[in-house]
C-alpha cells in the first residue's frame, strides 16, 4: 500500500464513501444566500458541512508531501486531467484582441462560452457512462470556476467553484477515498495553472475589492493546502524562508505555496512586504502547523463568511442548503 493515498495519520481507508441511490434526484444548482441573514443557514447546511470536511480531508492527505510523491493515480484522474486539458488548450483558439482597456480583455467571453458549450461533452468523455446522468448539475460548478465573464475578473469564489466540482465527483463516486493526494496534485495544481494562465491572457480583474477576500489577488485554498505539504520540511524552516529567492527557485516544482509565491513576484513589482502584506504577516508565525491551522480558521471567516463571496454560490443535490443533520 502507497502511505501516500492513505489519509495523513497513516490509517487504513477500511471502506469507501457511500454511493448515491439508485434513484437519486440530481437537479440544476441554484444560489440561495440572498441576503445576509441567509450566512446563517449557510452556515449550518450541509453543503458547508461537506465543503469544509472536503478541505480539512485533503489537507490532512497531502499533509508533509512533495508535488513529486509517489502516489496513486487512477483512471479517473487521468480521464479529469485530459479533461482540464482541454480547457487549457481552448486558451490557444482565443487569443487576447486589441483593444484600449488594459484590463478585461473581451477574449475572455469567447473563450468562457466556448467551455460552457463543450462542458457536458467533455464531462462525457471523462466520466463513467453510469454517471452522465449527473453531468447536469456538476457542470455549472466547472464553468463557474474560470472567473465572470461579464466582469471578466477571478477571485475566490470561482476557486470554491472548482473545489465543490471536486467534492461532487467523489459524492458520485467518480473519485474514491485513495485518489485524495492526486485530486490536489494533479488536478487542483493543474486547475491552478489554468487560473494563473487565465489571469495573464485576459488580464483578468480581481473579483471583489481588489482582492479583498483572498491572500493575494486571486487565490486562497492553496496557500491552505500548499502550507499542509510543508509541515515538517527541515530545509523551508523556520516559515519566514518562503520569502528567500532561491528557496523559492529550488522548490517551487515540489511545494504548492511556493509556487504561488513565485507567481506573484513575477507579477507583482516593489517589496514583498508592502504589495503582500499579509503573506508577509505569515511568515512570522513559528511553524508550518500554525499556519496551515491559522489559514483554516481565516478561509472560513474571510471567505465562507463573507455575503460578497457567498450570494453566488450554487446549491444543488450534492451539495445541498438543507441544514447537516444532527447525529444522535
Amino acid at each position: 500500500m502507497n502511505a501516500e493515498c492513505a489519509f495523513g495519520d497513516g490509517a487504513k481507508v477500511e471502506k469507501e464513501a457511500p454511493s448515491l441511490p439508485l434513484n437519486h434526484r440530481f437537479l440544476e444548482p441554484e444560489k440561495a444566500v440572498k441576503t445576509i441573514t441567509d450566512m446563517a443557514i449557510w452556515e449550518k447546511s450541509e453543503a458547508y458541512m461537506e465543503y469544509t470536511g472536503f478541505i480539512v480531508t485533503l489537507n490532512e492527505a497531502i499533509r508533509a508531501k512533495p508535488l513529486s510523491v509517489d502516489c496513486k493515480v487512477s483512471h479517473n484522474i487521468k480521464k479529469l486531467n485530459e479533461l482540464l486539458d482541454k480547457i487549457n488548450n481552448l486558451i490557444d483558439v482565443f487569443p487576447p484582441i486589441e483593444q484600449p482597456q488594459r484590463f478585461g480583455n473581451v477574449a475572455f467571453k469567447d473563450w468562457l462560452n466556448q467551455v460552457r458549450l463543450n462542458s457536458t461533452t467533455y464531462l462525457q468523455e471523462a466520466l463513467d457512462p453510469k454517471l452522465h446522468l449527473a453531468i447536469p448539475e456538476i457542470k455549472v460548478y466547472l464553468e463557474e470556476s474560470f472567473g465572470n465573464s461579464t466582469r471578466i475578473d477571478y477571485g475566490t469564489g470561482h476557486e470554491m467553484s472548482f473545489i465543490m466540482f471536486l467534492c461532487c465527483l467523489y459524492k458520485i463516486s467518480c473519485l474514491q477515498l485513495d485518489d485524495n493526494v492526486s485530486t490536489v496534485f494533479i488536478l487542483f495544481n493543474k486547475y491552478l495553472k489554468i487560473a494563473r494562465r487565465l489571469q495573464q491572457t485576459y488580464r483578468m480583474e480581481p473579483a471583489g475589492s481588489h482582492g479583498v477576500w483572498s491572500l493575494d489577488d486571486y487565490q486562497f485554498v492553496p496557500f491552505i493546502w500548499g502550507s499542509s505539504q510543508l509541515i515538517d520540511q527541515p530545509r523551508i524552516y523556520p516559515p519566514a524562508k518562503f520569502v528567500e529567492e532561491d528557496i523559492i527557485e529550488k522548490y517551487s516544482n515540489d511545494y504548492i505555496f511556493l509556487s504561488c509565491i513565485k507567481y506573484i513576484k513575477e507579477v507583482k513589482k516593489g517589496p514583498f512586504a508592502e504589495h503582500s502584506n499579509q503573506l508577509w504577516s505569515i511568515s512570522a508565525v513559528g511553524s508550518w502547523a500554525k499556519i496551515n491551522q491559522g489559514l483554516i480558521k481565516m478561509y472560513k471567516k474571510e471567505v465562507l463568511g463573507k455575503f460578497p463571496v457567498i450570494q453566488h454560490v450554487l446549491f444543488g443535490s450534492l451539495l445541498p442548503i438543507r441544514r447537516f443533520p444532527i447525529q444522535q
